[in-house]
């Protein structure tokens, strides 16, 4: 049974700092791009940043230079390290994982949010 587990999120001051943290089991890690989405109340899900099986990295552009992703293989985790925080981050942060297997199947999977409030 795949799991992805999120923690982390809380509320924060504008221009702090957070970082969330994702935990996997049940798929073989290593071989999974994961990525950080957020939804914030009426809006669509947005992809904020993810990482490759080879550590290719890419970013939104609203958050380029504040957030960074990372992940451990040996811990079959995924950061997200978010700093200089503005209101305007505030949503539910969702895990994911996801691996096309060579005959195109898609595996894809999500964790069950965590909540991030930046307000003073």
């Amino acid at each position: 049974q795949v799991q992805l587990v999120e923690s982390g999120g809380g509320l924060v001051q504008p221009g702090g700092s957070l970082r969330i943290t994702c935990t996997a089991s049940g798929i073989s890690f290593s071989r999974y791009a994961m990525g950080w989405y957020r939804q914030a109340p009426g809006k669509e899900r947005e992809l904020v940043a993810d990482i490759d099986s080879g550590d290719n990295i890419n970013y939104r552009d609203s958050v380029k230079g504040r957030f960074t992703i990372s992940r451990d293989n040996a811990k079959n985790t995924v950061y997200l390290q978010m700093n200089s925080l503005e209101p305007e981050d505030t949503a539910v942060y969702y895990c994911n994982a996801r691996y096309t297997r060579r005959d195109a199947t898609l595996y894809d999977y999500w964790g069950q949010g965590t909540q991030v409030t930046v307000s003073s």
